[in-house]
């Protein structure tokens, strides 16, 4: 069984450690967090391991995981390299969603092999994200052979591992936010809505729990041309006119949110075929203004 070094022990890392410590997947070895009583924690928490008490400290290990914030990913690489820890053939990783493989090329240059591994969930919570971590997707990229290890590692405890385009990180994790972050905003922008129109919050949220699950379920079930509804889906120039009206006179910033979406959903009325073009085409220069 392969050796597991641990750099930054928070949710992220102790929860696949976890995972990979009850599927006796990887041998976990040294545990390096912020602080000592922290990598004690996560220790305790993985149930294997050694807390470590610096990265000069640490043993050789088959594989490193870095999991630290992102900003200190490449140092953590750099010290590891300089301290001559790492071997021929060894694995380095970290499971960032906005930074690629490449901010391990200390680690590369002396002789690792490195990848970056970063499963698409929350770990608000390590007990719950252990217990749910099943079915989750994974984004992989980096040297083949670190990944012919990691990717059936990853299998092991229940992900789905997808391969990406190391250059298209961010894209990919921007793609992220949008989906996820920008959901919970979106939702605030039309709760904003409402209370101008006098719908207090609480009954805002009340009335559109409805809607919000049935059209989730249909983009998933139907796909998003499919599950789009209102007026850009039936080529309703006027009504997408009177909005803009309303919004612009009240508060730009939503206007602007408006005409942004509202450019996607034309490209996804245009997909679904069912519109008259030209009331698209039309819908288009009113959101262009």
């Amino acid at each position: 069984m392969k050796s597991l070094n641990i750099v930054g022990a928070g949710r992220v890392g102790r929860s696949l450690a976890s995972l990979w410590e009850e599927k006796h997947t990887f041998a976990v070895q040294d545990v390096l967090d912020g602080t000592e009583p922290g990598a004690r924690s996560a220790v305790a928490f993985i149930g294997d391991g050694v807390p470590a008490l610096g990265i000069e400290k640490m043993r050789q290990a088959d594989i490193w995981m870095i999991t630290t914030p992102d900003r200190e990913i490449r140092p953590t690489a750099e010290r590891v390299a300089a301290a001559g820890l790492l071997r021929g053939g060894d694995i380095v990783f970290h499971c960032s969603g906005s930074m690629s493989s490449t901010e391990l090329e200390a680690a590369s240059g002396a002789g690792a092999l490195v990848a970056s591994v970063h499963p698409l969930k929350t770990f608000a919570e390590p007990r719950d994200a252990v217990r749910t971590f099943a079915g989750t997707y994974c984004a992989a990229e980096g040297d083949e052979q670190a990944l012919q290890v990691l990717k059936p590692a990853f299998e092991r405890i229940g992900g789905n591992v997808s391969l990406i385009d190391a250059e298209s990180k961010l894209v990919y994790h921007a793609a992220s936010v949008i989906v996820c972050n920008y959901l919970a905003a979106l939702v605030e922008t039309g709760f904003r809505c409402y209370e101008k129109a006098g719908i207090p919050r609480d009954i805002a949220s009340a009335m559109t729990q409805p809607i919000l699950r049935e059209t989730l379920e249909n983009v998933i079930q139907l796909g998003p041309a499919h599950a789009l509804t209102g007026p850009i889906a039936r080529g309703d120039a006027s009504v997408v006119a009177r909005h803009l009206q309303a919004l612009d006179a009240w508060d730009g910033r939503v206007a602007d949110i408006y005409r942004g979406l509202g450019v996607a959903a034309v490209a996804l009325a245009r997909e679904r075929a069912e519109a008259d073009t030209e009331a698209l085409d039309a819908i288009e220069k009113l959101l262009a203004r």
